[in-house]
């Protein structure tokens, strides 16, 4: 029965939006029960005003705190209002991604394990490297304690950063597949409407059957939370702020790892050659990172399936060669488990044990990288890699090098290389160099997917984003962003040439963005996990408390390298700010502009203009009304096409959207306007550099279907639904053009048969709108012939590029934001409608001053 009721509220749609909850009344709710009957779908349809969003959805919020506010009030299940048009806009049937419950293959469970060891963990594998170098340069050793007790908290790190914090909780908080810090904040956005970003479409919701489940405690904080960050503008701002604030810090640490991982390796060179210079490894690092990002695009996809059997072989080496010095050196360093012996660090120089776990952090850098790497990895297969073979082979890596420190007590420099049997010295070098350069791609390909997160959610300008496989959704490309990281990292290596520096800087970064993961993931436990609040309590104290402290000590290293990437991290927040008030302030502007139902009402079908044969295809932003380019084209030019859509182009999370659900369209005003609003998707696969030609012949096929489904279904009505109030047909007006041709100064096909009764709608539907048609039969046939008639007179592209400016009232900085930065960034960035090869004799671009 509830199944049923979701479907009839949901408009017959093919599949009912899941249920929520709200707060009403107890007189609320004994109407609408006495309403539905009982049942909670139809309780939601008639509280709600049924399942299509209208201009009341406002003011229904506020009445129902009001309720909340007079009397007693309780919680029911609601289905929520949904723009069918909108969630179709990002639903398709091809959603590709892994699924934990499939069935056991041992040679694809082999090959995902590999791409998860190469992916994942290059980053975090790599830390043995300099942890115990940039440590112990701020705390001298004295005697077997303080090796001790610097491993202890080597350990006890590793085990409540990367693994507690990060695998065992963080990775549950992806968004269907995707990680990151945006990956949080987009999740947030989904469950409550805290986005403060233009022209973002909610999401598709889980569609679900109905499921009894009683109010408690943790679900009414949960409501509570959700109102606070509905209700808050306060908050809405501190939670974007923070996660730009989080994804500057997380391209630093980017920037930082290839430095740091590759310098450290190379380093490794004054051990086997000990007259090597310090020069000479700066231009070795240097040299290596060019080869590097110049076959990053490479990387991702031709030589990438063996890059995860070079870092089995790294990690197998880190194990054995920890097993080496345990056995030659004896087990004294087990000892390290001991908690005790952090304490007794502490004790013995607190000052200097503050300034140095800055250098302890060091080993746990690539947490981060675990969870942006997610990608569509399952979440099983990255636990298990971590628990099973990455974390034991660290574990031992750094338990040798303590059992090294405490019999060599004076060699606190390059620990690792030193550490090796001599006998092996050379091929470990070459595969610790490897995979400092897996380590640096693994932070490189993080940083892809945070920018692509950032682009989609309107945070970063629009960037050429190349996508290299058609398995693994993280195998992408930016080039200009592999430029720019390449120059970053060798500018922090000249500046600095030292590891020590560069791990000062490296250690801000990660503990950076550590504290804003700790932060989105607290909410998520409140809003969407609905823990007790206990375990909430306990996660943010113990993580935000610990992380706080490392902050600390790694912000006294300022004035020792942590300043470059303070600034570096500010330069990347003050453009994404940029971008983004901009891009609010220009959407906002293009709302505010849209046409009036009432105009196109009183245009009439002829829109106040001649209407030209041929198809007007105008590209905006918009998803919703008429935009006012269109009243810009319609006064400007002396003629307009005889059929006008509105296109929208739209990427969505999949590989490939198949042609037959390339386009979605929706009638704009009555029959009589031939005006259409459609919507392209596009894959992350897809070609989008299709030719305009291919994007024509599937428009036009999928305009012609949409008006055939239409009549099927206007046809199937009874008569009784047909509007009485009619306008008269407009009768049909012949002008001679100078050239000789014959133009209609209305639409003559449909003239006598479609009256113009309807306005333009609000709320977008896919629900075809209801036109009183006589012959419904007759008309497909007249709208079909004038379709191809248009077709054959060509189409032309009319293009919204407007430029942004600051009201002349503004203040000085807005100004120099607006009119100065936003406009560099968006003359120098893509858009979606530019990627198709349109001939100039057929694109036609206005450019209107918009004031904000």
């Amino acid at each position: 029965m509830a199944s049923s009721a979701e479907s009839s509220a949901a408009g017959g749609m093919r599949k009912a939006p899941s249920l929520e909850w709200r707060w009403v009344s107890t007189e609320e709710d004994d109407d609408e029960d006495r309403a539905g009957a009982g049942t909670p779908a139809a309780v939601g349809a008639v509280g709600r005003g049924g399942s299509f969003e209208s201009e009341d959805d406002e003011d229904d919020e506020e009445e129902e705190e009001e309720e909340k506010k007079k009397g007693r009030k309780r919680l029911i299940r609601t289905v929520p209002s949904v723009d069918w048009f909108d969630v179709e806009g990002n639903e398709v049937s091809v959603a590709q991604q892994l699924d934990d419950s499939e069935e056991f293959d041992f040679g694809r469970t082999m090959f995902l394990a590999l791409q998860t060891l190469a992916v994942v963990f290059g980053d975090i594998g790599i830390g043995p490297l300099y942890t115990f170098d940039v440590m112990f340069t701020k705390y001298p050793i004295v005697g077997e304690d303080d090796v001790l007790g610097a491993l202890s908290l080597v350990l006890y790190t590793l085990i409540l950063m990367p693994l507690v914090k990060y695998v065992l909780v963080v990775l549950w908080a992806n968004d269907d597949g995707e990680g990151g810090i945006f990956a949080l904040y987009s999740l947030i956005c989904r469950n409550a409407k805290v986005s403060l970003i233009p022209n973002q479409v909610q999401s598709e919701k889980r569609m679900s059957s109905f499921r009894l489940k009683l109010p408690t405690p943790e679900l009414e904080r949960s409501i509570k939370v959700k109102e606070k960050l509905e209700s808050s503008l306060l908050l809405k701002k501190l939670l974007l702020g923070l996660v730009l604030f989080g994804t500057s810090m997380f391209i630093s640490n980017g920037v930082i790892t290839p430095a740091m991982s590759v310098l450290s390796a190379v380093s490794g060179l004054k051990v086997g050659l000990p007259n090597t210079s310090q020069d000479a490894v700066v231009m070795i690092s240097v040299a290596l990172l060019v080869v590097l990002f110049s076959v990053q695009r490479y990387a991702t996809s031709k030589v990438g399936f063996a890059i995860g059997p070079s870092l089995l072989l790294w990690f197998c080496c880190l194990g054995g060669i920890g097993i080496y010095n345990l056995s030659l050196y004896g087990p004294t360093a087990f000892k390290a488990f001991n908690p005790l012996y952090i304490i007794y660090y502490f004790g013995r120089n607190p000052f200097q044990a503050w300034l140095s776990l800055g250098g302890c952090l060091l080993c746990a850098t690539g947490s981060e990288a675990i969870f942006s790497n997610l990608c569509y990895f399952p979440v099983r297969y990255v636990q298990y890699m971590f628990v099973l073979l990455v974390l034991p082979c660290l574990v031992l890596a750094y338990l040798g090098q303590a059992a090294f420190l405490i019999a060599n007590q004076k060699s606190s420099e390059q620990v690792f290389f030193s550490s090796i049997p001599s006998g092996l010295f050379w091929p470990v070098f070459l595969v610790a160099n490897l995979a400092a350069l897996i380590a640096s791609r693994t932070m490189t390909v993080a940083i892809f997917q945070c920018l692509k997160q950032s682009i989609a959610l309107g945070c970063f300008p629009r960037l050429k984003i190349v996508h290299t496989s058609r398995k693994f959704m993280a195998k992408i490309y930016i080039p200009v962003v592999n430029w720019f990281l390449l120059v970053s990292c060798l500018g922090f290596i000249i500046l600095f040439g030292n590891i020590y520096d560069v791990g000062n800087a490296y250690a801000i970064a990660e503990v950076g963005v550590m504290i804003m993961a700790t932060v989105y993931v607290t909410i998520i436990m409140l809003l969407i996990w609905e823990f007790n609040i206990m375990k909430v309590l306990s996660f943010v104290i113990t993580f935000l408390f610990l992380e706080l402290i490392f902050f600390s000590s790694a912000l006294s290293s300022v004035g020792d390298g942590g300043w470059a990437l303070l600034i570096f991290a500010s330069v990347l927040l003050m453009i994404m700010f940029i971008w983004n008030y901009g891009s609010i302030l220009k959407y906002d502007s293009e709302v505010k502009q849209k046409l009036s139902k009432d105009l196109m009402r009183k245009l009439g079908p002829n829109l106040g203009t001649i209407r030209a044969p041929g198809l007007g295809l105008v590209c905006s932003d918009i998803v919703k009304g008429v935009p006012a380019i269109f009243g810009h084209f319609l006064t400007s030019l002396p003629a307009i096409h005889s059929i006008i859509v509105f296109v929208c182009i739209r990427n969505v999370p999949v590989p490939v959207v198949p042609q037959s659900e390339r386009f979605l369209f929706q009638r704009v005003c009555s029959r009589g306007y031939h005006m259409f609003r459609c919507i392209a998707r596009y894959g992350y696969k897809d070609k989008k550099q299709e030719h305009h030609s291919v994007f024509e012949r599937l428009l036009i096929e999928g305009l012609e279907k949409f008006i055939q489904r239409e009549a099927v279904e206007l046809s199937l009505q009874s008569e009784d639904d047909v509007d009485s109030d009619e306008e008269p047909p407009t009768p049909v007006k012949i002008i001679t053009a100078p050239n000789g041709s014959l133009y209609s100064l209305d639409v003559p096909l449909l003239a006598d048969y479609v009256p113009s009764t309807e306005l333009i709608p609000e709320a977008s539907c896919s629900t075809p709108q209801h036109d009183p048609v006589l012959d419904y039969a007759q008309n497909l046939e007249l709208e079909l012939a004038f379709i191809k008639q248009s077709k054959r007179s060509g189409a032309v592209y009319l293009i919204d590029n407007p430029i942004v400016k600051a009201r002349k009232d503004s203040w000085f900085f807005k100004k120099l934001m607006i009119n100065y930065f936003f406009a560099f960034l968006r003359n120098n960035c893509r858009r979606a409608i530019m990627l198709m090869s349109i001939p100039h004799s057929n694109m036609m671009q206005v450019r209107m001053t918009s004031y904000v």
